[in-house]
């Protein structure tokens, strides 16, 4: 060994690592080696955050609102969920669920835990569902790499821009759609709302259908509008409604 190794080598012993200052065990190999100087020192690439470029280095510097899917093992239920990050804190949650009836209940818990916890905390928090836990892996991934939907957002979205993924009465846009080959196709939830009636031509082929907006029909009953009149007030049409020769109801028919 140089003399040079020798002189470095009770240095290399007590090295410390850069950020937590904690001791590192090495092995014989390793310290018998010459310290080489570690040239480049540029620290991470930028990435968007919120209409800023930052180099990110603690979980306080990651911002930004974002959503992530994630399904369970079985493949019984998916969940949607949106993130609004400022700072490494979570501020504001969204969790959408569908396909399993016990995810609602999870979500549900998730809604309690998420809010004020860091994003590494969430990340490794047991969310209950393991949909949800993949919806927030997901999510992660996307908020620490830059790809967040206010990556080029001056200040991104402020706390409450996660309702805006709701429709009006604050309902997930939900599509339910059942066919069989022997009788068709059901549309039973679209975008517009719960479908009571499905138009038919002559040839028994789906030409439009009759929808309610059961949000705003519940927001307006709430807010003391009569049920009969609310239904009245929230009820559509799409397609050829008016002209279809026969109807039907999708869950009766």
């Amino acid at each position: 060994m140089s003399e040079d190794c020798e002189k470095t080598l009770c240095k290399s012993k007590n090295l410390h690592n850069e950020r937590g200052k904690i001791r590192m065990n090495c092995s014989k190999d390793v310290e018998r080696m010459c310290p080489v100087t570690k040239g480049p020192h540029h620290g991470p690439a930028p990435i968007p955050e919120e209409g800023r470029w930052v180099k990110a280095y603690e979980i306080k510097d990651i911002s930004g609102l974002s959503h992530g899917i994630g399904a369970c093992a079985p493949q019984q239920g998916a969940c949607k969920l949106t993130l609004n990050v400022k700072n490494g804190i979570i501020e504001e949650a969204l969790v959408e669920t569908i396909g399993c009836t016990g995810m609602t209940h999870s979500a549900a818990m998730a809604g309690e835990i998420l809010p004020g916890k860091t994003i590494l905390e969430a990340l490794n928090t047991d969310l209950v569902c393991d949909a949800i836990n993949v919806a927030m892996r997901e999510i992660f991934l996307q908020l620490v790499y830059g790809r967040s939907q206010t990556a080029f957002s001056e200040d991104g979205l402020p706390v409450g821009a996660g309702l805006e993924d709701l429709g009006k009465g604050l309902r997930s846009s939900i599509g339910t759609i059942y066919s069989t080959n022997m009788k068709g196709v059901r549309y039973l939830d679209l975008t517009e709302g719960y479908i009571s009636s499905i138009a038919l031509d002559e040839n028994n082929e789906t030409i439009g259908y009759k929808f309610v907006r059961l949000g705003k029909m519940m927001e307006d009953i709430r807010h003391g509008v009569p049920a009969a009149e609310a239904l009245e007030k929230n009820t559509g049409t799409y397609g050829r409604y008016a002209d279809a020769p026969k109807y039907i109801d999708p869950r009766e028919e």
